[in-house]
């Protein structure tokens, strides 16, 4: 499992919690932080998915 997958995957859980936390707190900046964070971190499973496709492929 390539490291993005794993840092993705934390990213994205980091942003669903501060997401929820802000909608949870009315806090309208929290809330975009954690979509933020989340779609970065989507971004960068989905980087890790192509690389471990290409390694398999290679195989």
């Amino acid at each position: 499992m390539d490291k993005n997958r794993i840092e993705g995957a934390a990213k994205e859980l980091k942003g669903t919690l501060k997401e929820a936390a802000g909608k949870l707190t009315g806090n309208e900046r929290l809330e975009a932080e954690g979509k933020a964070d989340k779609a970065a971190g989507e971004v960068q499973g989905t980087v890790g998915k192509g690389k471990d496709a290409v390694r398999d492929a290679l195989k």
